[in-house]
């Protein structure tokens, strides 16, 4: 019997479409890496343009126009931390495909949903196993 090379899977309904007992076959997680790997490398690009921005010191005479870049400097500086955390994210969801947990819950052992991972890619919890974690968290706040 030869063995027959699958083309990857380059579109969400195709991913959607395939049989239940597919979840998180190699062709799947081909899919998820490549989706994952084109968000990090969008996220790089942006720091980049980031730096090279804050770089560019404009001179400004007057305060309200200083003002208002430090504003957009401050701005900025928080969304590149938003996208540094969910690059942390991202890479750990690179490394739960090489080891064969992606797709699964942390807090359940269910599988995710590849609906849910479209959404999220980095997704560890199941739309179940959040609720438990929420749960858990709010009985412990009172």
């Amino acid at each position: 019997m030869t063995h027959v090379e699958q083309a990857p899977i380059t579109h969400s309904a195709e991913l959607l479409s395939a049989p239940e007992d597919d979840y998180m076959s190699p062709r799947q997680l081909a899919f998820f890496r490549r989706l994952l790997s084109q968000q990090r490398d969008e996220l790089m690009q942006s720091a980049d343009t980031t730096l090279d921005h804050l770089r560019e010191v404009p001179r400004l005479a007057e305060d309200g126009d200083r003002a208002q870049l430090e504003e957009e400097y401050a701005l900025e500086l928080r969304i590149r931390d938003r996208e540094r955390k969910l690059l942390r994210k991202i890479d750990e969801a690179l490394d739960r495909i090489d080891h064969g947990d992606y797709g699964w819950c942390l807090e359940t052992g269910e599988p995710i949903g590849l609906q849910r991972l479209l959404i999220r890619p980095t997704a560890t919890l199941s739309i179940e196993g959040q609720e438990i974690k929420e749960t858990r968290e709010t009985r412990y706040r009172h």
